[in-house]
């Protein structure tokens, strides 16, 4: 039976990355004693299986899925097509009543290869809905999941018991978990991360096409453009998984959006002044009604925007004072397309709490922050 004293827990891992790691993390801190193996593919060991090594995060690390036998729960961490893969390996030798869970942002494909290898009974898939523009196991964090949502997909045949279980599990390392069915996660992150980073990226196509020899619209595409079409800079590997995984909900959505465009068009063909006004005006509506605080499944960014003289060391002068108060800068810049921002000042920070005590630090100084 499933240990409830997750200290007695074997612990199996299969991809020790960013996501990977930071759940080995987070769980070597609560539960010291837990047992946690890492699997290796490779004929020497990986960086990240080294690096868990040496922090004593990992027990042990195998080039044999045999020894998984030994787990009561298994996290498939590598990019979702791949995870796959492991299913009907692990089939020959996990126990009976070991959990296999997933951390993969799309749900149906390793659910529906679940169904075929009959390990209904063992899965319970998963997405953590955190991330960083980092990867590998030196970036990850015991931090990274606090206060950000964690997707249950459980099968028809998940037993309460194991689902409080993983519940339990995804509270402990501070995430809040919410138990959806795979089909309703798919068609829900299609619309709030895949497609955004789908659009992101061809926006951005777009206006490569446009340039000309001159390069103006690369040296003028600051501010909003960059803001807005940021995630084009994610993983092309990465992505290029998560779009053929979950291509008919994207697709749909793409479809979707096409209208709305030609919609658009249509109405500025008509000079339609109230169909163009309410656009602008429901999607400001719905926008400024998302929660500010919790973590989403697009990477938050914390950053500050403010106003500052034009003159010499103006700069360095607000680096030297949050130097000076031990709060970390992760980029500072001039803004010269101030289109979309009200400061021409940019910082960015690391941690929302850095970004906290830099805003009552330079306002206490006089400067103007803008937040965003």
């Amino acid at each position: 039976m499933i240990e409830d004293d997750f200290n007695k827990l074997t612990v199996g891992f299969i991809g020790l990355g960013l996501i990977g790691g930071s759940i080995a993390k987070a769980m070597r801190i609560k539960y010291p004693d837990i047992s946690i193996m890492a699997y290796e593919f490779r004929e020497s060991l990986s960086l990240d299986n080294e690096l868990g090594l040496k922090e004593g995060v990992l027990n042990e690390v195998t080039d044999s899925l045999d020894d998984f036998s030994r787990c009561d729960l298994i996290f498939l961490c590598a990019p979702v097509i791949q995870n796959v893969k492991y299913l009907a390996s692990l089939k020959k030798i996990v126990k009976e009543d070991c959990i296999i869970t997933d951390v993969g942002s799309v749900k149906a494909n390793i659910h529906q290869s679940v169904s075929e290898h009959s390990l209904e009974s063992n899965f319970i898939g998963g997405h953590p809905m955190t991330g960083s523009e980092k990867s590998g196991f030196s970036n990850a964090s015991p931090k990274l999941f606090e206060n950000a949502y964690y997707i249950l997909t459980p099968t028809s045949q998940t037993s309460k018991r194991q689902k409080d279980f993983m519940v339990n599990l995804v509270k402990t390392i501070g995430a809040i978990p919410i138990i959806l069915d795979y089909y309703q996660h798919d068609k829900i992150v299609a619309a709030i991360s895949h497609l955004p980073h789908i659009v992101a990226a061809s926006l951005v196509n777009l206006v490569k096409y446009q340039e000309n020899d001159r390069e103006l619209m690369k040296d003028l595409a600051a501010g909003g453009f960059r803001d807005i079409t940021r995630i084009a800079s994610s993983s092309p590997d990465v992505w290029e998984n998560i779009s053929i995984a979950n291509s008919l909900f994207i697709k749909d959505l793409i479809n979707q959006y096409i209208s709305l465009l030609e919609d658009i068009a249509i109405a500025l063909d008509n000079k339609d002044n109230a169909f163009i006004h309410n656009t602008f005006s429901s999607a400001k509506e719905f926008r400024n009604a998302l929660p500010k605080k919790g973590k989403g499944i697009i990477e938050k960014i914390f950053e500050i925007y403010m106003d500052i003289d034009d003159e010499a060391g103006a700069i360095a002068t607000v680096a030297t004072l949050l130097a000076k108060n031990r709060i970390s800068i992760k980029n500072i810049g001039i803004i010269h397309n101030r289109e979309f921002q009200d400061g021409v000042l940019r910082i960015e920070f690391y941690e929302d709490s850095a970004m906290v005590n830099a805003i009552n630090l330079l306002k206490d100084y006089k400067y103007t922050i803008y937040e965003r």
